[in-house]
């Protein structure tokens, strides 16, 4: 086999995803020429990754690998290894032992089972379990729904989109940022789908 030119399929077995599967990451590409991968997570906390002991993996979208044919619908590996490597993350997958079958699954999209996740310490949260939820302030005024999470170096700032009214009367999606700190934060719960703030619409 030409190194560089992955097969056209793996073999692998197709897999059903589980009902509380959640996309952690994708692969970026080989590396080394040991079998081994570089992993794009989707958090700055790529814990669960390294908890799991099996990743789902899904064919990429068109427009990050067109033509990938290593597999089709999903396939679930098992991780040998997984760690941090000059500030990347790389991982082994079992039976995965040269670089042209580590190619083949490039712009694979990564999912976890929720149910494998360690759990998380007092007072911290995983991001997956952030986004959706509705963000209120003290005095009950709804400011939108986390979108998504932002690493600022040394806290996250939640991501916020609400619906904002022009001039013209036309309704645009805004979008606020706030600290995910304890000085604005003043509880989460996940259950309920809410976050309370500390917080002004004109802030």
């Amino acid at each position: 086999m030409q190194l560089g030119l992955p097969p056209p399929s793996l073999g692998l077995t197709s897999s059903t995803l589980p009902d509380d599967a959640l996309e952690v990451g994708r692969i970026l590409d080989a590396w080394g020429v040991k079998g081994w991968v570089k992993i794009l997570p989707h958090s700055t906390d790529p814990e669960a990754l390294f908890s799991a002991k099996s990743w789902f993996l899904q064919v990429p979208e068109a427009k990050f690998r067109p033509g990938f044919t290593a597999f089709t619908g999903t396939v679930c590996l098992k991780v040998d290894e997984a760690k941090i490597h000059s500030g990347t993350v790389v991982a082994k997958f079992a039976e995965f032992d040269d670089r042209n079958l580590a190619e083949a699954l490039r712009g694979a999209r990564i999912f976890l089972s929720r149910s494998s996740f360690p759990a998380a310490c007092a007072d911290e949260y995983y991001w997956v379990d952030l986004i959706g939820l509705n963000v209120i302030n003290r005095e009950g005024v709804a400011l939108g729904r986390v979108r998504d999470l932002m690493a600022t170096g040394p806290h996250s700032v939640l991501c916020i989109e609400y619906p904002s009214c022009q001039e013209d009367g036309t309704i645009i999606t805004a979008e606020r940022m706030i600290p995910f700190v304890s000085v604005y934060v003043d509880a989460v719960d996940i259950p309920g789908k809410s976050i309370t703030v500390d917080w002004q619409p004109d802030y």
